[in-house]
Order: C-alpha cells, then structure tokens, then sequence
C-alpha cells in the first residue's frame, strides 16, 4: 500500500495539523512496516521534521509560486505512482493540485478538511470562499473517494454542504509518550491558567480577557494566566493594549510560542487549560491538555462534550458570560478535585486519543478503500 499525503505547510508555527499529520504518519509507520508513506509539502524556515527515519517513507519538500501553486508538487504527483491521496486542508493549492492530478490519474483520493467547513469558519473571507466552492473547492470535494472529519459535529457542517460522500469519522490523535505517565506537580504559587494555540480572532481570547475582569476578586488571587503563541504581530499588540488598559498585566502574560520539551512542560505546570473558541474542528490542544492531568474550560465551537461527560471539565457555550461562570466554578475547586479531573481526563485520552488507536482506524480506512474490506463503523454513508 502506497499513500501520498499533501498538505501545504508542516511548519512548526502552522498549529494543529502539521502535529497531527506527521505524528500520525509516523504512527502507521511503525504499526505496519509494509506500509509506504510520502508527504509531498511547501518549503518552510522550521519544518516539524525532515524525515521519518524509515525506508519506506519520504517527505518531498517543494518551492512555489504565485497564491501557494507549485509546479514541482504537481511534477512529484504525476510522477508518483501510489495507490491513494490524501489531501489536509481546504482553500489550499496544494490541495487542490492533488485533487485534480488524482482524477487525471484516476487514483482514489481522501480530503480531511481540518474544520474550515465549519459554519464560523465560512463567514471568514466569505466572499472568496464562496467564489472558491463555485470554481473549484465543492467539486474538489464532490469528486473525494472520501471525507475525513475529526468529530461528529464536523461530519454535519460536511452533510449540510449537500455532499454525500463517504465520511470518516476518526479524530485526532496525541502522542502520549511526549508526556508524564503520572500526574506531574502542578505550580501552585501562583497557580497558573494555560491558553496555548495560535493566537488569532478565532480563539477568543478577548473574551477571556474580559471575563477574567469579572471572574470573583477572591477566587483569582492565586491565579495568573499564561497565554502562550504566535499570531500577526498588530493583533496581539491589541491584546495587550487591552490587557493594559484592564490593568492587568500582572495577571495576564502574552507570551512567545513553546515546542517540543517546553511545551511539555507548559502543559505540566498549568492547573487548568482555556480554549474559549469561536470554532475549532477538533482542538488538539485540548487533547494535549487531557494527556498531561490538566482538566480544560472550552467552548460548544469544539466538540469536546466529553469534558462534561467524563467530569475532566467544562464544554460550555462560546461568549463572556458562560466563561465567567465556568471560570469561577472551576477555580472554587480545591487541588484535589482538579488533579481528580486531570487524571479523568488522561484517562480519556488514553482510551480513546491515543496516537495507536487512531492511527490504526486511519489504517483500516485505507483498506476499506483499496481493498474493498468490511465498512468500518466510523464511516457514514448516504
């Protein structure tokens, strides 16, 4: 079995679907040796990695043009011969160069959306969104062997575009061993509260600012909040003066992105994770908070229910007032119950994240396209 996957960046500033991606890759990998596996992606200044260290893997790094097209992506996919596609991310020439050398070919292909069907998402540059779907975007998608959507709710922003595609509903995976088999020391002087992503309109972090403002005098004393990511440089100027103009910049720190080990190690200390979004596919964020004992305050832009359901935390509705009242609930908690929360949340992850298990459901799907196996039960069809 021979897959080529495409996605237009796995820079280390690009966020959750480069991680996901390549750690997935290097996930099937290792469960099937038969397996062949290339990347094919536009240079980039940090690339997450060069390689997988494998013989039967390869990532094929390509210059480019004008708006993302590139003329050696499009030569390395005529001239590959592999048995299936698979496309991350819409909007992208890359893409889209994929889709239409995989009809050319006539190769099967798989798109994984990455949440940019989401209904928030579509109202973002609206106009050329639309102009895209009618040009090239919808027919992209129509003309899939298969869509994959990393969560239930993302599954129904797909179906209600009209396309009745196959769907797969695998979601993200975590890498667990990048973080403590038991539960690390939580800083306590201060305690501190974690916002880490891409520091961008989307995330709501000016309703985080604003609740804070309004979360009990009493409950945040022994509290700070460290917002960690990189962003357009004016943008999180504005979040600072608004932080200032608050007067709370001993409260509120904004600072550079953290990778790797100092990542960790971020997520270690926080006592409590906040992704008080507008619109997320899946959050891997949340399930890296979960995987290192740090129960997590998110939004109904996620689909992360199970923060209810497992009592790891609160899946609350998106505005100010939902996160104040979240954010004065979990800080009355005492240590005790939050670490109680954090391992329900490992728990979680470990059953249902673990890099393993989803690599394992990407797997199948693939061999229930190219060979014809039982229908998986995480794929919908109309």
């Amino acid at each position: 079995m021979k897959i080529n996957h495409v996605i237009t960046s796995i820079d280390i500033t690009t966020g959750g679907p480069a991680r996901s991606v390549t750690h997935l890759i290097a996930a099937m990998l290792e469960i099937d040796t038969t397996l062949n596996i290339g990347i094919d992606t536009l240079k980039s200044e940090t690339p997450i990695t060069t390689t997988f260290n494998t013989s039967n893997s390869a990532i094929r790094f390509h210059t480019f043009e004008k708006l993302q097209r590139s003329k050696s992506l499009v030569n390395s996919l005529v001239q590959s011969e592999v048995s299936l596609f698979h496309g991350q991310g819409l909007w992208q020439m890359p893409v889209h160069q994929m889709a239409k050398v995989a009809r050319k070919k006539g190769v099967p292909y798989i798109i994984t959306p990455r949440g940019m069907l989401e209904p928030w998402a579509l109202t973002q540059g609206k106009l050329k969104k639309q102009l895209a779907l009618k040009l090239f975007q919808y027919k992209d998608l129509e003309k899939a062997t298969c869509l994959h959507a990393t969560a239930p709710m993302e599954v129904e922003s797909i179906r209600a575009l009209g396309l009745k595609n196959p769907i797969a509903m695998i979601p993200n995976g975590v890498n667990i061993a990048q973080f403590p088999a038991e539960a690390p020391i939580k800083a306590n002087t201060p305690k501190r509260l974690l916002f880490l992503s891409r520091i961008h309109i989307k995330k709501g972090i000016e309703n985080l600012i604003e609740a804070w403002q309004q979360v009990d005098v009493n409950l945040k004393q022994d509290w700070v909040i460290d917002i960690y990511g990189n962003g357009d440089p004016e943008y999180i100027a504005s979040l600072k003066a608004k932080i200032k103009a608050a007067n709370l910049e001993e409260q509120i720190s904004i600072k550079p992105p953290v990778f790797g080990n100092e990542k960790t190690k971020v997520f270690n200390q926080a006592a409590l994770f906040v992704l008080p979004t507008f619109s997320e596919n899946f959050g891997i964020v949340v399930a890296e908070a979960l995987a290192s004992f740090t129960p997590v305050i998110t939004t109904k832009g996620t689909p992360w229910e199970e923060l209810n359901t497992n009592n790891c935390g609160q899946w609350i509705e998106i505005g100010v007032s939902p996160l104040v009242n979240a954010l004065n609930a979990m800080l009355a908690k005492s240590p005790e119950a939050l670490q109680q929360m954090g391992a329900n949340g490992r728990q979680l992850i470990e059953q249902k994240y673990s890099m393993q298990a989803v690599a394992k459901q990407m797997l199948a799907l693939y061999d229930w396209i190219l060979n014809s196996s039982n229908t998986p039960d995480f794929i919908d069809i109309v």
